[in-house]
């Protein structure tokens, strides 16, 4: 049965638009920059073409790709793992709280600050005690003179204390879609659970894990690919520093690009980090989707 009853070249006259504005500003800029990679190029003067020479480069002879590559992936899995947190206070929220948007709401007060101020106002944190660092300052204290570092200077922790913002910053975030997924589980099914003996942990397992399976899904995919796309966050806070410390696959794009010159070199990284984020989007959607037909 056809439910919509529009002339296709009706539809077609709203969709075609879209679609090839979409193609322009995404689908146009991967291949140009899939092409780019292929050249030697400062961004300024003439480009040569010289074939696969910045990837074999790239992967061969960069001392700082790799690394860059295994903290971009750390920093994804860490960005996952407040998720099955975020899940279980949401469903202690719908369950205990009447109000809990009011709750959620708060939470969600990092996500809409720029980035800039969360960077600097977690440098402020990180500082010194020397230099007004609160984290430092209640670390002394409380008699742990020994626990204080330069969180954002020594190489061993730096990252680490990145991830810590991070994880800060989404937390609301991700609780808000985990809290609007639970919440739109009709009652009725609890209900029913309840007078079959099935009430509180017992419920929740064989009624809000299955059916909170594609919303979970959601939260997944955009911590990952969001946490594979991490820019603005390191450089504001690290710059990628001490000694590359904390850089990531983009600021690692970015210095090779702007502040090196080698806009070749730096697409080539950018096509690199296109198709790790379409095989890891792929991945996780395939796993999700065998748990989707498993529990539906």
């Amino acid at each position: 049965m056809k439910v919509l009853k529009v002339p296709a070249r009706t539809i077609a006259v709203f969709i075609v638009p879209c679609l090839l504005l979409y193609v322009c500003l995404v689908f146009v800029p991967i291949l140009v920059s899939l092409y780019t990679g292929l050249l030697k190029w400062d961004g300024l003067t003439s480009a040569h073409f010289i074939g696969f020479g910045n990837f074999k480069e790239m992967f061969f002879h960069d001392p700082v790709f790799w690394p860059s590559v295994k903290r971009t992936l750390l920093y994804s899995v860490a960005s996952m793992l407040e998720i099955p947190l975020c899940l279980g206070m949401a469903i202690l929220l719908n369950r205990n709280l009447k109000k809990g948007n009011t709750l959620v709401s708060i939470y969600f007060t990092p996500v809409i600050l720029s980035v800039v101020i969360i960077g600097q106002l977690w440098k402020t944190i990180y500082n010194p005690a020397s230099m007004g660092g609160m984290l430092n300052g209640v670390l002394i204290s409380l008699g742990l003179d020994s626990w204080t570092h330069n969180w954002l200077t020594e190489p061993n922790i730096a990252m680490f204390a990145l991830y810590v913002v991070s994880l800060w910053q989404y937390f609301g975030y991700h609780l808000l879609i985990q809290y609007t997924g639970v919440q739109n589980i009709p009652d009725e099914l609890y209900e029913a659970a309840k007078i079959d003996g099935a009430d509180g942990f017992k419920a929740d397992r064989y009624i809000t894990l299955p059916l909170i399976v594609p919303i979970f899904k959601i939260s997944i995919i955009l911590a990952f690919i969001g946490s594979l796309q991490a820019f603005d966050l390191v450089m504001v806070m690290t710059a990628g520093g001490p000694a590359h410390a904390t850089d990531v696959i983009s600021t690692h794009m970015y210095n090779s690009s702007f502040m090196s010159f080698k806009y070749g070199y730096g697409s080539a990284i950018a096509t690199f980090l296109v198709v790790v984020c379409l095989v890891f989007t792929a991945f996780i959607n395939t796993i999700f989707n065998k748990l989707e037909r498993k529990y539906t």
